[in-house]
């Protein structure tokens, strides 16, 4: 098992206030992609972030957020995500991170994924939520609890989306959810969103959390 690309940074800073009231997710745009943290642009507006493990189903939550096919790309290969991609909106920064722990990868590969990761979040910039997603079918990775570590110990504002629920009865999503959330030993306080990029289940709830989060 690969360490988690984390580590703590007492110097970050989150607090950023904005007004957003019904954003239009609509109006996004593709900012740019960039291959080390080093490379992406200063922070000058609230930020959300995306992070999870490879394959679980980020690209195409970004797609379903927004109301877009092919803003991020979807691919079969897990572990495609090699780059840090922004996209923009009227007030809000959108930030697309590599999916982590894909085994199938050189290790200067998981290396260089590491830096991007660590280096976005060992910088002054306004963090105001990060959007963790975890497949609700299946426990926590290892390295999913040692992300969650890691947001919690920097005190980053950050939800659970668990994706991937229209593979799941109700009963049994709300039984995963439970269970995640126990095994992460994780408060009320700290939301969960069950999703489905597929049928759009839980969206409206995601969107609310994030303009609140920027409000």
């Amino acid at each position: 098992m690969e360490k988690t690309p984390m580590h703590h940074n007492h110097e970050v800073e989150m607090h950023h206030t904005c007004e957003v009231h019904h954003m239009n997710y609509n109006l996004v745009e593709f900012q740019g992609a960039y291959g080390t943290s080093s490379q992406i642009p200063a922070s000058v507006r609230p930020e959300v972030s995306f992070v999870g493990r490879s394959n679980v189903g980020k690209s195409s939550l970004i797609n379903r957020l927004f109301n877009r096919k092919k803003l991020a790309k979807v691919s079969q290969m897990p572990g495609k995500t090699t780059t840090i991609n922004f996209f923009t909106t009227e007030k809000i920064d959108f930030v697309d991170l590599p999916g982590y722990g894909y085994a199938k990868v050189a290790k200067s590969e998981k290396a260089r994924w590491d830096e991007m990761i660590n280096g976005y979040f060992d910088q002054y910039r306004y963090y105001a939520l990060v959007v963790s997603l975890i497949d609700i079918r299946h426990p926590a990775t290892k390295l999913d609890e040692q992300m969650i570590e890691f947001l919690r110990a920097c005190e980053l504002p950050f939800i659970i989306a668990l994706t991937k629920a229209d593979k799941l009865s109700k009963s049994q999503a709300a039984k995963q959810k439970a269970a995640i959330r126990k095994q992460l030993g994780l408060p009320e306080s700290i939301p969960f969103v069950i999703c489905s990029s597929a049928n759009g289940t839980g969206f409206d709830e995601l969107r609310r959390l994030i303009e609140d989060a920027c409000k």
